[in-house]
């Protein structure tokens, strides 16, 4: 008989230095509400800037690992941590310098992501996103929550949250200014068109606001009528009359541009190459589509008519 393979959920923390992982981490841990004796991984992937008091754990089941070279996250490795205390599940302080990639790559098969939070610290993250915006963007992409420690009354919220919102528009923001003291973001996120109109145009600039939404909630563009600027990428690699149109698309730095697609239906398809710019105006379908091997929005083109290009050609939020 297959051995049933265990589950263990893993709660992720991660953010810079200083940011408040540890003291959080202390606190749910000496909390019997949050720790009731569970066998508990804890994994650390940096040397704080804080201990942990292991006497204040409100149950001892608690075993600390370190890793400290990223070249260590293995799926190996992990799993021996997890064979060695008989891990019931797993919190991770994780390291800010470090690509979340790298860790999701070695965890194990049976390991599943249960919470993911991220820290900031209010008086240095804008620096932090300036100089390192790599990292920073790494670490709001896939966070369920942003949690902003050392907040000072009367700052300015919409700089901190337009940052996450860029990444992630899905997470919960908290503002912290002191123990006891936090306040949940509630700035609105109206987008930059008007869906209920009857024709719903798409500026160049707001390109990478819409394909986020469109993505992220195709059922509210199902049945609509849009208008946009975008560039042919593939004509003959796509059967009858499908094409793919979209634009290039920089969500973070340059390393991570991409090209932002959508299949295009239209029976002037053979008038346009590769890398013409096109405006067009399409109804949007659910339908299934061999390129998206799933159903998703597919552009009927009503019209669809050679342009100039986009200035800049790249687009950004």
């Amino acid at each position: 008989m297959k051995k049933e393979v265990k589950e263990v959920p893993v709660y992720l923390f991660t953010g810079f230095l200083g940011a408040g992982k540890t003291t959080f981490i202390q606190d749910i841990l000496s909390d019997d509400d949050f720790n009731e004796g569970e066998r508990t991984l804890l994994l650390l992937c940096e040397e704080g800037e804080e201990e942990y008091d292991e006497k204040a754990f409100a149950y001892p089941n608690v075993f600390i690992e370190t890793i400290e070279n990223e070249k260590d996250l293995t799926i190996k490795r992990l799993s021996e941590m997890e064979r060695k205390h008989d891990a019931e599940r797993v919190i991770v302080e994780y390291n800010g310098m470090w690509m979340l990639g790298n860790f999701f790559r070695a965890m194990p098969p049976n390991w599943m992501i249960f919470q993911e939070v991220t820290f900031f610290d209010a008086t240095t993250f804008m620096m932090y996103n300036q100089n390192m915006r790599q990292l920073t963007f790494d670490k709001m992409q896939t966070a369920e929550m942003d949690i902003f420690n050392r907040c000072v009354p009367g700052f300015d919220k919409m700089a901190f949250h337009k940052e996450v919102r860029i990444a992630n528009r899905r997470s919960q923001i908290l503002y912290e200014y002191g123990p006891d003291d936090v306040e949940p973001d509630t700035i609105q996120d109206p987008l930059p068109y008007d869906l209920n109109a009857d024709e719903i145009e798409i500026k160049d600039e707001d390109y990478a606001e819409w394909y986020r939404d469109i993505n992220e909630n195709p059922d509210n563009y199902i049945g609509k009528k849009l208008k946009l600027h975008v560039r042919v990428a593939m004509t003959d690699q796509l059967p009858g009359d499908r094409l793919a149109c979209g634009r290039h698309l920089m969500t973070c730095c340059v390393e991570d541009i991409q090209f932002a697609a959508f299949v295009y239906r239209s029976d002037k398809k053979k008038e346009f190459k590769i890398g013409d710019w096109v405006t067009v105006e399409a109804d949007v379908r659910n339908e299934y589509e061999d390129a998206y091997e799933e159903e998703g929005p597919v552009m009927h083109c009503v019209s669809i008519e050679k342009a100039p290009a986009a200035n800049p050609e790249v687009a950004t939020f």
